[in-house]
């Protein structure tokens, strides 16, 4: 099957009009080999709709060491070169996130569609920028969230969304980092966290792993934050403690979110030395998943306990794949999907914006002590000290 997509070039005299082809079949090029990549990646590699023809690296090195573990045939080191690649249908952008702005309108400026890693960018408004980009383009941009594919959660969505617990009134999101020995954790190169922790970035962990949570935060119950309180601690330059009070547009929903840093504590993972614990509490049940980035609990990664009308159950969900990296290939097929049967890949640059609207949010109010609205909010907000080392 072949699709074909009419696209209007704005902004000159008259309007041009480029027809483009989407084969049964997505070429994709991968732009940024770090630490990340293999997670993004993996996904693609696996699907028989989608071959990774191209890397891009700055880092000669990186790139061919990228191309030769996943078999890619072209490896660029000049992103204009990159980018001009015309059998290029689509772009993956794993580079640092104050690259993103730059990197995502460059490929969507050659035609590609664009999927970009988390956190979409380092303010609001290049983030609304990008989107309108897209939108002007006729190209897709979708932040990739690999949450929003991981079984577990996608579960826990799907029954909140059945009526399994009834009508939601709670949300907790508790997520804690630690240490680990782990092969993944222990392969990762130092080198490629320099620019998280200066200037390059507007904040630490709040701001580079938590915009996960946020994201669940808004996606889990398709509800908005009107109201962001929080408490905001700094620990060994990165880490950021946080207990945060959300208030949803539902006045009868409330969430928290809690970040703890405890270094002297050893976590079960294959990956990062984190792990995460989400519960959504309805009004005639609740629900855990207990789990995602780690392995702590001999759990099953879902419990569904119902309390409807004294009919007092609990649900064991352990026939889930819970594996972190499944996350990120389901959300590989999801945009490949979009790409391929013409429709919205999650999440949207809509979606995004709010999510990082919310992590500024969480950031504003630990420094002023005072409720914020994450709607309201433009810019970037950086905490007090950040960087100032």
């Amino acid at each position: 099957m072949t699709l074909t997509r009419v696209v209007a070039i704005v902004g000159t005299t008259t309007t041009a009009l480029e027809a483009t082809h989407i084969m049964d079949s997505i070429r994709i090029g991968v732009l940024g080999t770090g630490n990340i990549a293999d997670l993004n990646v993996a996904g693609y590699l696996e699907d028989p709709r989608c071959e990774v023809l191209a890397v891009c690296d700055v880092v000669p090195s990186s790139a061919a060491a990228a191309a030769q573990r996943w078999g890619v045939p072209r490896v660029y080191n000049d992103i204009d070169e990159f980018l001009a690649d015309p059998d290029i249908d689509a772009v993956e952008v794993l580079t640092p996130t104050h690259l993103h702005h730059a990197h995502v309108l460059a490929a969507l400026e050659a035609g590609k569609h664009v999927s970009v890693q988390k956190p979409v960018a380092n303010t609001i408004e290049e983030a609304i920028e990008m989107g309108k980009a897209a939108e002007n383009a006729g190209l897709t941009l979708r932040i990739s969230e690999c949450m929003a594919h991981y079984p577990p959660l996608e579960l826990a969505k799907s029954l909140v969304a059945e009526g399994a617990i009834g009508k939601p009134i709670g949300l907790r999101i508790r997520t804690v980092v630690g240490q680990t020995d782990s092969s993944f954790q222990t392969g990762l190169n130092p080198d490629g966290y320099g620019w998280r922790l200066d200037d390059r970035s507007p904040g630490g962990h709040l701001f580079d792993d938590m915009v996960h949570k946020y994201a669940m935060a808004l996606w889990l119950l398709e509800k908005d934050i009107t109201s962001v309180q929080a408490v905001v601690r700094r620990r060994d330059l990165f880490f950021e403690p946080c207990a945060a009070i959300f208030e949803y547009e539902d006045p009868e929903l409330l969430g928290t979110m809690e970040v703890q840093y405890a270094p002297h504590m050893w976590l079960r993972t294959s990956y990062y030395g984190a792990d995460e614990f989400f519960e959504i509490q309805g009004e005639e049940g609740f629900l855990w998943v207990t789990r995602a980035t780690g392995e702590m609990l001999d759990l099953a990664p879902v419990v569904l306990y119902s309390g409807r009308d004294k009919d007092i159950t609990t649900t064991e969900f352990n026939d889930l794949d819970s594996s972190f990296l499944t996350g990120f290939k389901r959300s590989s097929a999801h945009f490949i999907d979009a790409l391929l049967n013409g429709t919205a890949a999650s999440l949207t640059p809509e979606e995004a914006v709010k999510v990082l609207q919310l992590c500024f949010a969480v950031y504003l109010a630990g420094e002023t002590h005072e409720a914020v609205d994450p709607r309201l909010m433009t810019g970037s907000v950086t905490p007090t000290g950040w960087a100032d080392w």
